[in-house]
């Protein structure tokens, strides 16, 4: 089966300056998501989409196949990530001249996964015979019994009222945080409706640990201190 693994990534980022190619333990952010998927052995090649030249060859340098450049306006602070996820998976397949069963498209932001986070959620995308698998954490808060919401008239409640009344966090549904680390499609699915969520999308339950996504200099310091926690118990150097 042929899997095909994206990776897009704007060059201008608001909360954290340069993030995606600023260095973490020796090497730029996003050679950390580049090295995770060819450790999996999954993929037949490995695209990097981005606005930025600068992050493109920086890519192509840490083990990306491929090259892509985002169109403008795919990469402005209002555009969402669908479009460009697609621009760069159509661009793989003219590419390669291969049109893939599954891909992955992994979050340059969320280096604190394992290759095996990756291989577990195409494990599961395969063995579920779902549209799509994505990732998240078991949620700090539930939305059944403490996660609440504002109202137009400045009034809070619940988020989701179910009935009877759920009081006790224990018999709540088990809910999780996106975590936007990782996630897996049917490519014919994907080509003709992306989307995030389909009527069988699964999800692969990571922990909190390897859940952090970097949107702000304290995400940064807190995966530098769980990473450099990792690599020392492990003996592995970055």
């Amino acid at each position: 089966m042929t899997l095909l693994c994206t990776i897009c990534a704007r060059g201008g980022s608001k909360g954290v300056v340069g993030k995606n190619s600023r260095d973490l333990l020796g090497k730029p952010l996003l050679a950390w998501t580049i090295g995770q998927a060819r450790e999996t052995g999954l993929f037949e090649a490995i695209a990097f989409s981005s606005d930025s030249d600068f992050l493109l060859d920086a890519a192509l340098k840490a083990g990306a196949d491929i090259a892509i450049k985002r169109p403008d306006e795919m990469a402005t602070d209002a555009a969402p990530k669908l479009p460009a996820i697609r621009h760069c998976l159509e661009q793989a397949i003219a590419r390669t001249g291969k049109l893939p069963e599954i891909f992955v498209d992994l979050d340059v932001t969320s280096p604190l996964r394992l290759p095996s986070d990756i291989t577990g959620t195409v494990e599961l995308l395969k063995s579920s015979g779902a549209r799509n698998v994505i990732t998240g954490a078991p949620a700090h808060r539930s939305p059944y019994f403490n996660l609440v919401e504002a109202r137009a008239d400045g009034t809070v409640g619940l988020s989701k009222v179910a009935d009877p009344p759920i009081v006790r966090r224990q018999n709540a549904p088990r809910c999780f945080d996106m975590n936007a680390s990782i996630y897996a499609w049917r490519v014919g699915t994907f080509l003709e409706h992306p989307a995030v969520f389909y009527p069988d999308t699964r999800l692969f339950e990571m922990p909190q640990e390897r859940s952090v996504d970097i949107d702000s200099d304290l995400d940064f310091t807190l995966v530098e201190l769980l990473l450099r926690k990792r690599l020392a118990s492990t003996g592995i150097k970055p």
